[in-house]
């Protein structure tokens, strides 16, 4: 982490470049046991990959860090370089022990990416998401790509499925309100689908069933466990 001075600011004397200053704005130190107690409350709110769970902590370090330079930044050049040092340390620190945090954390069962992983598609798919969408979203999320593939198996009848609850929400295809004959509005219908990322076939299924066969199907699957 690297950090610039300020320039323009008027310095406010010894009092302002003491260290118990800067934790007064910046806020303690992030320790393991701050971190630990950090990522606990966000997975009380959140669920988290390990690697999102670290990015939350990485963030949380970096505002302490800007926030305890911005501080220090006010005394002479030679204080900011070595409170600039001491806080690039802790940092260093900080980033190492939010690792290991997160890698407690997954070794007591409290992360499980596979459970994330599993959970996250049932529902993206439920609301209309293609495999490569739900893929990419697990990606961002931090799921590596063998976790990933075993969420979101090669399964046509899953992708139909979802390309219905897509058709759905859009009030496309068998769920439009009224027909259409046009071949623009036919071919923009495929489109939306297409940029969902639903293959050309699976859309084409999707678009042309019958409008009670596909409310079936959709409810029967939201039945499933």
């Amino acid at each position: 982490m690297v950090f610039r001075a300020r320039q323009g600011k008027a310095p406010l004397g010894d009092a302002a470049t003491r260290p118990g200053i800067a934790r007064l704005v910046a806020g303690p130190t992030p320790t393991a046991a701050r971190l630990h107690e950090a990522a606990l409350r966000h997975l009380a709110r959140f669920a988290a990959t390990q690697a999102g769970l670290v990015r939350v902590l990485d963030r949380r370090i970096d505002r302490w860090a800007r926030r305890a330079i911005d501080e220090i930044q006010r005394g002479d050049q030679a204080e900011v370089e070595s409170a600039t040092d001491r806080i690039s340390a802790a940092c260093v620190q900080a980033a190492a022990d939010a690792r290991e945090v997160a890698a407690r954390l997954v070794a007591a069962g409290v992360i499980d990416d596979a459970v994330f992983a599993a959970s996250r598609t049932r529902r993206l798919r439920r609301e209309g998401r293609s495999a490569r969408a739900v893929g990419a979203h697990l990606a961002m999320r931090g799921v590596d790509a063998e976790t990933a593939r075993e969420a979101v198996p090669d399964d046509e009848a899953a992708e139909l499925l979802a390309a219905l609850a897509a058709a759905r929400r859009r009030r496309i295809g068998p769920f439009r309100r009224a027909e259409i004959v046009d071949q623009a509005a036919r071919m923009k219908e495929l489109a939306m689908l297409a940029r969902g990322g639903f293959a050309q076939s699976v859309a084409r299924a999707a678009l042309a069933m019958d409008p009670d066969e596909a409310e079936a199907l959709l409810i029967e699957s939201r039945q499933a466990p």
